[in-house]
């Protein structure tokens, strides 16, 4: 299966992709708080429980493979553990914090009122600050800090929700067509880093298809919306998307190492793919859904209680007039 399966990391690229619409979705007519909360809501209940488990299952049957400690398992409580000086629980979660970066910048645009007003032309410094850093400058913390690696992919699915909620213009299609060529260039940032570390990747013509074919899985996504409605199937799928992310990759690899010699690895292989599916409904079904209404209701309460509290203490400070 190596052929094809080389291709799954860009999965990533995917999933940055996709994010960027859905993001500017949830931003579309939200002020800051609200999508914040939304944000913090969707994300750390399931991120929690999740890592919670990967932490038992390593503490438990990690050796020799991997190993953890409760140091480790405090830090990873932040999300944002190498901060601590602690790696990551599973070392699927640097993606998250390029996510939660980008969330950041939505905030912060949403608080100054950019979002809604110069949505365009943010995306058009953001892309030639990506530019900039990925051709000339090469810095770490600018990649962290600006996600320009992965930034085009964001942008063009920022676009294309911009495209898809106020129609085509100009500005907007060429900026779109920009950020696909700037995420063509991108994209070998992670080739050049398996070549080093495996002496083999995917070629860069074989790249720019792959990229190609992933904007068009998005932009067909959207065109087909009124073919595809939304069903307990298509709801449930897209709901297991999140824990399956966060709970696959270690855990995953001690169920088929523990289990190959048993049944050979292919049946190891398929049973640990239908374990992870099963656990990951059963973690949105009925762990994530309620855990987020009840987050809601009370995290909506608090915020207007808090923002309530600080307007009075404001005009309470005014001077008389």
């Amino acid at each position: 299966m190596a052929p094809l399966a080389i291709y799954g990391y860009l999965g990533v690229n995917l999933f940055f992709l996709i994010s960027g619409f859905v993001i500017a979705w949830s931003a579309e007519g939200r002020n800051w708080e609200q999508f914040a909360m939304a944000r913090f809501v969707r994300l750390y209940p399931g991120f929690l429980l999740c890592m919670t488990i990967t932490f038992i299952v390593i503490l438990s049957v990690g050796e020799p493979l991997f190993s953890t400690s409760f140091a480790q398992y405090a830090a990873n409580l932040s999300m944002f553990a190498p901060a601590f000086g602690q790696p990551f629980m599973d070392g699927v979660y640097w993606s998250i914090v390029l996510e939660l970066v980008f969330y950041g910048w939505v905030t912060l645009a949403l608080i100054t009122g950019i979002f809604q007003k110069r949505k365009l032309e943010l995306i058009f410094i953001w892309l030639a600050i990506s530019a900039l850093n990925e051709f000339f400058i090469g810095s770490r913390a600018i990649r962290l800090l600006l996600i320009t690696e992965f930034g085009p992919f964001f942008a063009a699915g920022v676009l294309v929700h911009h495209i898809h909620a106020h129609g085509r213009s100009p500005v907007a299609l060429l900026l779109l067509a920009a950020s696909f060529l700037l995420s063509c260039s991108t994209i070998s940032v992670t080739r050049d880093w398996m070549l080093n570390e495996y002496g083999l990747a995917v070629s860069q013509p074989h790249l720019v298809i792959a990229n190609l074919a992933m904007h068009a899985m998005l932009i067909g996504g959207v065109l087909l919306r009124s073919h595809v409605g939304p069903s307990a199937l298509t709801l449930a799928l897209g709901g297991l998307t999140y824990p399956l992310y966060l709970l696959h990759q270690n855990i995953g690899y001690l169920a088929i190492n523990a289990v190959a010699p048993l049944v050979g690895k292919w049946a190891a292989a398929l049973g640990c793919v239908a374990l992870m599916l099963f656990v990951s409904w059963a973690i949105w079904r009925y762990f994530e859904r309620p855990v987020q209404r009840t987050l809601k209701t009370w995290l909506g309460r608090a915020v207007e209680v808090t923002l309530a509290r600080f307007r009075r203490a404001s005009t309470d400070a005014q001077p008389a007039e």
